[in-house]
């Protein structure tokens, strides 16, 4: 069973229902990928999604990767990838799969850079958080990159988003 906590800071419109997006896109990310025995284990699997400033998010990249600048989301993994295949086998306990942080500036000046809704984008952000913390990276390789984004694409697809790597053609 995959749980899903979250928790939105002052900077994220406080109508949207930021918890339940949360818990929509990761678990579709889990579905979605080569972990996906890990939602129907015995296992409770927790993530935790944070909805912060870009202040956090700046400090907490600087702290950790050593980049002092915000960035759009950072994940947190407290399992190791090759560890995941044993624990989805467990008939009980816990485990936190790690943390999510999404920073609101750069998710909205993104979102309007690519014309939708920040709802849309911080779905998408969730989800590629989410395979993050399931050992699925971007920066080892082409091939690597575009397996993550075919699990994106699905996952998004499943909870009715286009493809957020689609190229439009600008007609001159």
């Amino acid at each position: 069973m995959i749980q899903i906590e979250a928790d939105a800071g002052e900077d994220w419109d406080s109508r949207i229902g930021w918890a339940e997006l949360a818990r929509e896109a990761a678990g579709s990310a889990v579905r979605h990928s080569d972990q996906s025995d890990l939602v129907d284990s015995g296992l409770i699997v927790e993530i935790s999604v944070k909805f912060t400033s870009d202040d956090e998010v700046q400090a907490l990249n600087a702290a950790y990767r050593n980049k002092d600048k915000a960035t759009n989301v950072l994940s947190f993994p407290m399992v190791e990838p090759d560890l995941l295949a044993s624990i989805a086998s467990a008939d009980s306990g816990e485990v936190l799969l790690g943390d999510i942080v999404l920073a609101h500036g750069v998710c909205a000046a993104e979102a309007a850079e690519k014309d939708v809704p920040v709802q849309t984008h911080a779905s998408h952000l969730v989800v590629h958080g989410t395979l993050h913390l399931l050992g699925y990276d971007h920066e080892e390789g082409e091939e690597e990159a575009e397996a993550m984004e075919a699990v994106e694409r699905a996952a998004l697809a499943a909870i009715g988003i286009s493809d957020p790597y689609a190229v439009t053609e600008v007609q001159t």
